[in-house]
């Protein structure tokens, strides 16, 4: 009779099937990070959209121009992926799989890194507006770093994943391009289509996305490197 754990194992690889394979200290950690989320969001609510309206927008437009942002989309879905970790919610599977966790470091990293080393130098917050600028560009990302290099399980993430999660990048361009077509206005400037032409906005997606999934590949590599790692320390410990 064959043994079920190569094939669970296989299918976990491949980042299809949910990882509830997470501890208590994982969980607390995990809802630490949603609470910390949670908190850099309203927070920076707070303070966009009453400014958005100050400015002569609508209650409706300055909450839409508060949601254009990738860092905060970004950061609302990993709210909900430790939400999802913490409660171990049946509904909430799907963001508990190997590859969504992957793909969520590799957006949360690029995140931080696009800020701070295109962005950060045109823009110089002041009070609240710094506070909820560290949280949500270093604070959320370096905290799931940790909680994914430490806790989560490792070597469950296949090669054939990278692409299916430079969708949601893409999905943003096309869909803060779209928006900046109707209002008039784009959150970044490498997507400002008025100011660059299409042309060059392509270009600028493709090579973002170009630089997103080989983001991604270094988490896969590192992944096996910590994977790795863990069987050698259990290994000597056995021994």
């Amino acid at each position: 009779m064959t043994s079920r754990r190569p094939m669970i194992a296989a299918r976990g690889r491949e980042g299809g099937m949910a990882d509830d394979a997470v501890g208590k200290a994982g969980r607390a950690a995990a809802g630490f990070g949603c609470l910390l989320g949670l908190a850099a969001l309203a927070l920076q609510a707070g303070l966009t959209i009453p400014a958005g309206m100050a400015n002569g927008r609508s209650l409706g437009g300055a909450i839409l121009f508060y949601l254009s942002f990738f860092t905060i989309l970004s950061n609302g879905v990993l709210a909900a992926v430790h939400l999802a970790t913490a409660s171990r919610a049946p509904a909430l599977a799907v963001l508990r799989r190997p590859a969504v966790r992957a793909g969520m470091m590799a957006a949360m990293l690029f995140v931080m890194a696009f800020y701070h080393f295109v962005l950060a130098a045109s823009w110089a917050p002041a009070g609240w507006f710094k506070v909820a600028d560290v949280a949500l560009h270093y604070a959320t990302p370096l905290h799931y770093a940790g909680w994914w290099l430490i806790f989560a399980p490792h070597g469950r993430t296949s090669w054939r994943s990278a692409g299916a999660m430079a969708a949601w990048p893409f999905a943003y361009a096309l869909y803060a391009i779209a928006r900046g077509a109707v209002v008039g206005e784009y959150p970044y400037p490498v997507l400002d289509a008025a100011a660059l032409g299409y042309g060059r906005v392509a270009a600028n997606v493709a090579g973002l996305l170009v630089a997103f999934v080989a983001l991604f590949a270094i988490i896969l590599i590192l992944d096996n490197i910590v994977l790795q790692c863990g069987e050698r320390v259990k290994s000597w410990q056995r021994n």
